[in-house]
Protein backbone atom coordinates (compact mmCIF):
# COMPACT_ATOMS: atom_id res chain seq x y z
CA UNK A 1 0.00 0.00 0.00
CA UNK A 2 1.27 3.82 -1.18
CA UNK A 3 2.39 5.73 2.05
CA UNK A 4 -0.14 8.22 0.37
CA UNK A 5 -3.25 6.22 1.54
CA UNK A 6 -1.61 4.80 4.34
CA UNK A 7 -4.72 6.62 6.34
CA UNK A 8 -7.46 4.84 4.08
CA UNK A 9 -6.14 1.46 5.25
CA UNK A 10 -8.60 1.70 8.24
CA UNK A 11 -11.74 2.42 5.52
CA UNK A 12 -13.80 0.36 6.97
CA UNK A 13 -13.78 2.57 10.15
CA UNK A 14 -13.01 6.53 8.20
CA UNK A 15 -15.63 5.75 5.34
CA UNK A 16 -18.42 4.95 6.95
CA UNK A 17 -18.11 7.12 9.45
CA UNK A 18 -16.43 10.37 7.82
CA UNK A 19 -19.12 10.62 5.47
CA UNK A 20 -22.18 10.29 8.20
CA UNK A 21 -20.55 12.62 9.96
CA UNK A 22 -20.41 14.89 6.92
CA UNK A 23 -24.11 14.23 6.42
CA UNK A 24 -24.93 15.30 9.83
CA UNK A 25 -22.84 18.45 9.70
CA UNK A 26 -24.46 19.42 6.67
CA UNK A 27 -28.00 18.83 7.79
CA UNK A 28 -27.65 20.29 10.88
CA UNK A 29 -26.37 23.42 9.52
CA UNK A 30 -27.79 23.98 6.08
CA UNK A 31 -31.75 25.36 6.65
CA UNK A 32 -34.20 24.68 4.12
CA UNK A 33 -33.99 28.44 3.36
CA UNK A 34 -30.09 28.20 2.25
CA UNK A 35 -31.28 24.97 -0.03
CA UNK A 36 -33.56 27.21 -1.65
CA UNK A 37 -31.09 29.68 -1.93
CA UNK A 38 -28.96 27.78 -4.39
CA UNK A 39 -31.60 25.86 -6.30
CA UNK A 40 -30.23 28.00 -9.26
CA UNK A 41 -27.11 27.03 -9.05
CA UNK A 42 -27.92 23.06 -8.83
CA UNK A 43 -30.35 23.27 -12.12
CA UNK A 44 -27.21 24.43 -13.99
CA UNK A 45 -25.39 21.54 -12.65
CA UNK A 46 -28.56 18.87 -13.76
CA UNK A 47 -28.78 20.72 -16.80
CA UNK A 48 -25.11 20.20 -17.66
CA UNK A 49 -25.47 16.65 -16.45
CA UNK A 50 -29.06 16.06 -18.63
CA UNK A 51 -26.81 17.67 -22.36
CA UNK A 52 -23.88 14.99 -21.48
CA UNK A 53 -21.75 17.44 -20.52
CA UNK A 54 -20.31 15.51 -17.54
CA UNK A 55 -21.79 12.50 -16.45
CA UNK A 56 -22.27 13.63 -12.49
CA UNK A 57 -20.96 16.47 -9.90
CA UNK A 58 -20.72 16.78 -6.14
CA UNK A 59 -20.19 20.27 -5.48
CA UNK A 60 -20.25 22.79 -2.55
CA UNK A 61 -20.52 25.97 -0.89
CA UNK A 62 -18.54 27.37 1.97
CA UNK A 63 -18.73 30.13 4.03
CA UNK A 64 -17.83 31.93 7.67
CA UNK A 65 -16.78 28.27 8.61
CA UNK A 66 -19.44 26.25 7.63
CA UNK A 67 -20.73 24.05 4.41
CA UNK A 68 -23.76 25.75 3.97
CA UNK A 69 -24.69 23.76 0.55
CA UNK A 70 -24.09 20.89 -1.16
CA UNK A 71 -24.91 18.78 -4.26
CA UNK A 72 -24.77 15.22 -5.47
CA UNK A 73 -26.06 14.73 -8.98
CA UNK A 74 -25.70 12.26 -11.41
CA UNK A 75 -23.49 9.34 -11.93
CA UNK A 76 -20.14 8.56 -11.11
CA UNK A 77 -19.63 5.77 -13.53
CA UNK A 78 -21.41 5.30 -17.25
CA UNK A 79 -19.19 2.66 -18.45
CA UNK A 80 -18.55 -0.44 -18.48
CA UNK A 81 -21.06 -0.10 -15.58
CA UNK A 82 -23.45 2.87 -14.23
CA UNK A 83 -22.91 3.90 -10.85
CA UNK A 84 -24.39 6.99 -9.16
CA UNK A 85 -22.21 9.59 -7.94
CA UNK A 86 -21.92 9.63 -4.21
CA UNK A 87 -20.28 12.22 -2.18
CA UNK A 88 -17.41 10.11 -1.00
CA UNK A 89 -16.57 9.46 -4.68
CA UNK A 90 -12.64 10.03 -4.97
CA UNK A 91 -12.06 12.23 -7.98
CA UNK A 92 -8.96 12.68 -10.08
CA UNK A 93 -8.17 16.11 -9.43
CA UNK A 94 -5.68 16.92 -12.44
CA UNK A 95 -4.32 20.80 -12.31
CA UNK A 96 -5.57 21.36 -8.84
CA UNK A 97 -2.11 19.63 -7.75
CA UNK A 98 -0.52 22.69 -9.05
CA UNK A 99 -1.52 25.35 -6.04
CA UNK A 100 -2.59 22.45 -4.14
CA UNK A 101 0.57 20.17 -3.34
CA UNK A 102 3.09 21.70 -5.42
CA UNK A 103 2.82 25.34 -5.26
CA UNK A 104 2.82 24.77 -1.43
CA UNK A 105 5.72 22.62 -0.65
CA UNK A 106 7.49 25.15 -2.32
CA UNK A 107 6.55 27.44 -0.27
CA UNK A 108 7.22 25.99 2.33
CA UNK A 109 10.62 25.96 1.34
CA UNK A 110 10.77 28.99 0.54
CA UNK A 111 9.27 30.01 4.23
CA UNK A 112 12.64 27.97 5.75
CA UNK A 113 14.73 29.84 3.62
CA UNK A 114 15.78 26.76 1.32
CA UNK A 115 14.45 28.35 -1.70
CA UNK A 116 14.32 32.01 -2.96
CA UNK A 117 11.30 32.61 -5.45
CA UNK A 118 13.83 35.29 -7.12
CA UNK A 119 16.84 32.85 -7.98
CA UNK A 120 17.12 31.01 -10.68
CA UNK A 121 15.66 27.42 -11.06
CA UNK A 122 19.35 26.44 -11.98
CA UNK A 123 20.85 26.75 -8.63
CA UNK A 124 18.92 23.99 -8.07
CA UNK A 125 18.58 22.00 -10.71
CA UNK A 126 21.99 23.07 -12.76
CA UNK A 127 20.71 20.92 -15.38
CA UNK A 128 17.63 23.36 -15.67
CA UNK A 129 20.00 26.08 -16.92
CA UNK A 130 20.27 24.74 -20.61
CA UNK A 131 18.75 25.74 -23.79
CA UNK A 132 18.39 29.15 -22.85
CA UNK A 133 16.66 28.46 -19.27
CA UNK A 134 19.57 29.86 -16.96
CA UNK A 135 17.93 33.09 -15.88
CA UNK A 136 14.22 31.55 -15.49
CA UNK A 137 13.75 31.92 -11.66
CA UNK A 138 11.36 30.03 -9.17
CA UNK A 139 9.10 32.82 -9.70
CA UNK A 140 8.66 32.83 -13.44
CA UNK A 141 7.68 28.93 -12.81
CA UNK A 142 5.31 29.29 -10.21
CA UNK A 143 2.92 32.27 -11.97
CA UNK A 144 2.86 30.80 -15.60
CA UNK A 145 5.85 33.32 -17.10
CA UNK A 146 8.94 31.00 -18.08
CA UNK A 147 8.36 31.25 -21.50
CA UNK A 148 8.33 27.14 -21.52
CA UNK A 149 6.20 25.62 -23.45
CA UNK A 150 2.49 24.20 -22.58
CA UNK A 151 3.22 20.56 -22.25
CA UNK A 152 6.08 17.88 -22.99
CA UNK A 153 5.09 15.86 -26.61
CA UNK A 154 4.15 12.85 -26.44
CA UNK A 155 6.32 11.48 -29.79
CA UNK A 156 9.21 10.67 -30.02
CA UNK A 157 7.49 8.09 -27.39
CA UNK A 158 8.98 8.21 -23.83
CA UNK A 159 8.60 6.77 -20.36
CA UNK A 160 9.40 7.31 -17.09
CA UNK A 161 10.70 10.35 -14.76
CA UNK A 162 13.64 10.14 -16.30
CA UNK A 163 12.75 10.17 -19.75
CA UNK A 164 10.99 13.66 -18.68
CA UNK A 165 13.25 14.88 -16.23
CA UNK A 166 15.97 15.11 -19.11
CA UNK A 167 13.11 16.32 -21.92
CA UNK A 168 12.26 19.71 -18.66
CA UNK A 169 16.14 20.14 -18.51
CA UNK A 170 16.37 19.97 -22.50
CA UNK A 171 12.94 22.26 -23.25
CA UNK A 172 13.96 25.74 -25.02
CA UNK A 173 11.92 28.63 -23.91
CA UNK A 174 9.29 29.38 -26.90
CA UNK A 175 9.25 33.39 -25.23
CA UNK A 176 11.87 35.40 -23.63
CA UNK A 177 11.26 34.42 -20.17
CA UNK A 178 9.26 37.11 -18.17
CA UNK A 179 7.90 38.27 -21.71
CA UNK A 180 4.49 36.70 -21.71
CA UNK A 181 1.71 34.32 -19.97
CA UNK A 182 2.04 30.75 -21.52
CA UNK A 183 0.15 28.28 -19.06
CA UNK A 184 2.92 25.00 -18.96
CA UNK A 185 2.39 22.15 -17.18
CA UNK A 186 6.60 22.00 -17.79
CA UNK A 187 6.70 24.84 -14.80
CA UNK A 188 5.40 22.54 -12.53
CA UNK A 189 6.84 19.53 -13.33
CA UNK A 190 9.93 21.12 -12.59
CA UNK A 191 8.71 22.44 -9.43
CA UNK A 192 8.06 19.27 -8.47
CA UNK A 193 11.67 18.07 -8.97
CA UNK A 194 12.76 20.79 -7.30
CA UNK A 195 11.13 20.00 -3.90
CA UNK A 196 12.27 16.25 -4.48
CA UNK A 197 15.94 17.37 -4.87
CA UNK A 198 16.00 19.96 -1.89
CA UNK A 199 13.34 17.33 0.55
CA UNK A 200 15.22 14.39 -0.59
CA UNK A 201 11.54 12.58 -0.67
CA UNK A 202 9.71 11.91 -3.41
CA UNK A 203 6.72 14.41 -4.59
CA UNK A 204 4.33 12.45 -3.02
CA UNK A 205 5.78 10.98 0.32
CA UNK A 206 6.22 15.02 0.85
CA UNK A 207 2.67 15.95 0.00
CA UNK A 208 1.87 13.07 2.55
CA UNK A 209 4.07 14.34 5.34
CA UNK A 210 4.23 18.15 4.95
CA UNK A 211 0.60 18.82 4.02
CA UNK A 212 -1.91 16.10 3.74
CA UNK A 213 -1.35 14.61 7.12
CA UNK A 214 -1.64 18.27 8.95
CA UNK A 215 -4.81 18.88 7.51
CA UNK A 216 -6.28 15.63 8.43
CA UNK A 217 -7.26 15.28 4.44
CA UNK A 218 -7.01 11.07 4.84
CA UNK A 219 -8.97 10.18 1.51
CA UNK A 220 -6.33 12.06 -0.77
CA UNK A 221 -3.35 11.39 -2.10
CA UNK A 222 -1.38 10.16 -5.51
CA UNK A 223 -1.21 6.50 -6.00
CA UNK A 224 -4.70 5.60 -5.10
CA UNK A 225 -4.34 1.90 -3.54
CA UNK A 226 -6.54 -1.04 -5.68
CA UNK A 227 -8.43 -1.52 -2.60
CA UNK A 228 -10.11 2.38 -2.95
CA UNK A 229 -11.24 1.53 -6.85
CA UNK A 230 -14.56 1.30 -6.12
CA UNK A 231 -15.29 4.77 -4.84
CA UNK A 232 -12.88 6.66 -7.92
CA UNK A 233 -14.71 8.47 -10.96
CA UNK A 234 -13.45 6.52 -13.89
CA UNK A 235 -12.14 9.15 -16.45
CA UNK A 236 -11.70 8.29 -19.98
CA UNK A 237 -10.14 5.26 -22.24
CA UNK A 238 -6.79 5.01 -22.27
CA UNK A 239 -4.62 5.51 -26.05
CA UNK A 240 -4.64 1.29 -25.43
CA UNK A 241 -8.02 1.14 -24.83
CA UNK A 242 -8.71 0.72 -20.97
CA UNK A 243 -10.66 2.86 -18.98
CA UNK A 244 -8.08 4.68 -16.37
CA UNK A 245 -9.63 4.17 -13.24
CA UNK A 246 -7.28 5.30 -10.09
CA UNK A 247 -4.41 5.83 -12.84
CA UNK A 248 -4.09 9.38 -13.16
CA UNK A 249 -5.61 10.87 -16.49
CA UNK A 250 -2.62 13.69 -17.33
CA UNK A 251 -0.08 11.88 -19.79
CA UNK A 252 2.96 13.20 -18.83
CA UNK A 253 1.61 12.24 -15.26
CA UNK A 254 1.22 9.12 -16.21
CA UNK A 255 4.42 8.47 -18.14
CA UNK A 256 6.17 9.18 -15.06
CA UNK A 257 4.26 6.96 -12.78
CA UNK A 258 1.54 8.71 -11.79
CA UNK A 259 3.50 11.33 -9.45
CA UNK A 260 4.23 14.50 -10.88
CA UNK A 261 4.33 18.27 -9.95
CA UNK A 262 1.51 18.99 -12.54
CA UNK A 263 -1.00 16.57 -11.45
CA UNK A 264 -1.48 13.22 -9.55
CA UNK A 265 -3.48 14.00 -6.65
CA UNK A 266 -6.63 12.04 -5.94
CA UNK A 267 -9.16 13.62 -3.44
CA UNK A 268 -12.88 14.30 -2.23
CA UNK A 269 -15.20 16.70 -1.55
CA UNK A 270 -15.06 16.12 2.46
CA UNK A 271 -11.21 16.98 1.91
CA UNK A 272 -11.38 20.10 -0.18
CA UNK A 273 -13.78 21.13 2.26
CA UNK A 274 -11.04 20.63 4.70
CA UNK A 275 -8.39 22.27 2.73
CA UNK A 276 -10.25 25.13 1.37
CA UNK A 277 -11.68 25.97 4.77
CA UNK A 278 -8.22 25.80 6.70
CA UNK A 279 -6.97 27.99 3.96
CA UNK A 280 -9.53 30.86 4.57
CA UNK A 281 -9.00 30.46 7.79
CA UNK A 282 -5.41 31.24 7.91
CA UNK A 283 -6.00 34.03 5.86
CA UNK A 284 -8.12 35.33 7.97
CA UNK A 285 -5.73 35.12 11.23
CA UNK A 286 -8.38 32.64 12.82
CA UNK A 287 -6.77 29.52 13.80
CA UNK A 288 -6.28 26.96 11.31
CA UNK A 289 -3.99 24.01 11.04
CA UNK A 290 -3.20 24.74 7.08
CA UNK A 291 0.64 24.21 7.17
CA UNK A 292 2.13 27.68 6.15
CA UNK A 293 1.95 30.71 7.55
CA UNK A 294 -0.48 33.85 7.28
CA UNK A 295 1.97 35.75 5.60
CA UNK A 296 3.65 33.21 3.26
CA UNK A 297 0.10 32.54 2.20
CA UNK A 298 -0.98 36.43 1.45
CA UNK A 299 1.81 36.51 -0.65
CA UNK A 300 1.23 33.18 -2.19
CA UNK A 301 -2.90 34.40 -2.97
CA UNK A 302 -2.17 37.75 -4.43
CA UNK A 303 -0.56 39.20 -7.84
CA UNK A 304 3.30 37.97 -7.95
CA UNK A 305 3.31 38.12 -11.80
CA UNK A 306 6.17 39.90 -13.55
CA UNK A 307 5.57 43.64 -13.52
CA UNK A 308 3.48 45.46 -16.18
CA UNK A 309 1.63 41.74 -16.50
CA UNK A 310 -1.81 41.89 -17.75
CA UNK A 311 -2.52 38.28 -16.18
CA UNK A 312 -2.68 38.38 -13.00
CA UNK A 313 -1.42 35.36 -11.02
CA UNK A 314 -0.75 34.45 -7.37
CA UNK A 315 2.16 31.70 -6.57
CA UNK A 316 0.33 28.70 -8.22
CA UNK A 317 -2.93 30.00 -7.81
CA UNK A 318 -5.31 31.84 -10.57
CA UNK A 319 -6.48 35.53 -9.85
CA UNK A 320 -6.87 37.11 -13.11
CA UNK A 321 -6.01 35.46 -16.15
CA UNK A 322 -7.51 33.84 -19.25
CA UNK A 323 -8.36 30.51 -17.31
CA UNK A 324 -9.87 32.82 -14.74
CA UNK A 325 -13.65 32.15 -15.71
CA UNK A 326 -14.74 30.42 -12.64
CA UNK A 327 -14.49 33.50 -10.42
CA UNK A 328 -17.76 34.13 -12.10
CA UNK A 329 -19.55 37.56 -11.87
CA UNK A 330 -20.21 38.17 -8.05
CA UNK A 331 -16.97 37.20 -6.51
CA UNK A 332 -14.13 39.08 -5.79
CA UNK A 333 -11.20 40.33 -7.71
CA UNK A 334 -9.20 39.69 -4.84
CA UNK A 335 -10.72 35.79 -4.86
CA UNK A 336 -8.43 32.84 -6.32
CA UNK A 337 -8.55 29.66 -7.31
CA UNK A 338 -7.85 26.75 -10.35
CA UNK A 339 -9.55 24.12 -12.20
CA UNK A 340 -8.57 20.86 -13.29
CA UNK A 341 -8.78 19.47 -16.89
CA UNK A 342 -10.92 16.05 -16.06
CA UNK A 343 -13.46 18.66 -14.57
CA UNK A 344 -12.24 19.80 -10.99
CA UNK A 345 -12.69 23.32 -9.66
CA UNK A 346 -11.89 25.50 -6.76
CA UNK A 347 -12.90 29.22 -6.27
CA UNK A 348 -11.86 31.13 -2.87
CA UNK A 349 -12.88 34.50 -1.60
CA UNK A 350 -11.58 35.54 1.56
CA UNK A 351 -13.10 39.31 0.81
CA UNK A 352 -16.60 37.39 1.24
CA UNK A 353 -15.24 34.25 3.42
CA UNK A 354 -16.30 31.66 0.55
CA UNK A 355 -15.58 29.19 -1.66
CA UNK A 356 -17.09 26.86 -4.67
CA UNK A 357 -15.74 24.21 -5.81
CA UNK A 358 -17.08 21.53 -8.18
CA UNK A 359 -15.68 17.93 -8.92
CA UNK A 360 -16.94 16.45 -12.28
CA UNK A 361 -15.25 13.43 -14.22
CA UNK A 362 -16.46 15.29 -17.50
CA UNK A 363 -13.72 13.33 -19.91
CA UNK A 364 -15.85 10.44 -18.93
CA UNK A 365 -15.93 8.02 -21.39
CA UNK A 366 -14.65 9.41 -24.41
CA UNK A 367 -13.00 12.93 -23.49
CA UNK A 368 -16.29 14.50 -23.07
CA UNK A 369 -17.21 17.96 -23.14
CA UNK A 370 -15.87 21.90 -21.66
CA UNK A 371 -17.71 22.80 -18.43
CA UNK A 372 -15.89 26.21 -18.73
CA UNK A 373 -19.35 28.13 -19.11
CA UNK A 374 -20.82 25.57 -16.00
CA UNK A 375 -17.71 26.49 -14.02
CA UNK A 376 -18.53 30.38 -14.55
CA UNK A 377 -22.52 30.56 -14.60
CA UNK A 378 -22.45 28.35 -11.41
CA UNK A 379 -20.05 30.66 -9.20
CA UNK A 380 -22.12 33.38 -10.80
CA UNK A 381 -25.67 32.18 -9.63
CA UNK A 382 -23.55 31.16 -5.85
CA UNK A 383 -22.84 34.98 -5.80
CA UNK A 384 -26.28 35.75 -6.19
CA UNK A 385 -27.66 33.45 -3.73
CA UNK A 386 -24.75 35.14 -1.26
CA UNK A 387 -26.22 38.21 -2.05
CA UNK A 388 -22.69 39.77 -3.49
CA UNK A 389 -22.49 42.70 -5.54
CA UNK A 390 -21.38 42.82 -9.32
CA UNK A 391 -17.80 42.21 -9.38
CA UNK A 392 -15.50 44.95 -11.21
CA UNK A 393 -13.29 43.21 -13.34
Amino acid sequence: MTVEFAALSRRGVLKGSSLLLAQAALSACQTPREADRFAKADVLIQQAISKGECPGAVWGVGQHGRLIHRGVFGARSLVPTHEAMTWDTVFDMASLTKPMITALAVMQLVEKGVVDVEAPVARYLPQFAAAGKGQITVRLLLTHFSGLQPDLPRMPDWWGKAAATDRIMQAVPKIAPGSGFIYSDLNFIALGLLVEKLTSQTLDVYAQNAILSPLGMTQSGFLPPATEQARIAPTQYDEHGRMLRGVVHDPTARRMNGVAGNAGLFSTAEDVVRYAQALLDKRAGRPSVFPLSRAALIRMTTPQQPAGQKSLRGFGWDIASPYASPRGERLSPHSFGHTGFTGTSLWIDPDNDCYVFILTNRVHPNGGQSVVHLRHDVATAVGEALGLPQSVP
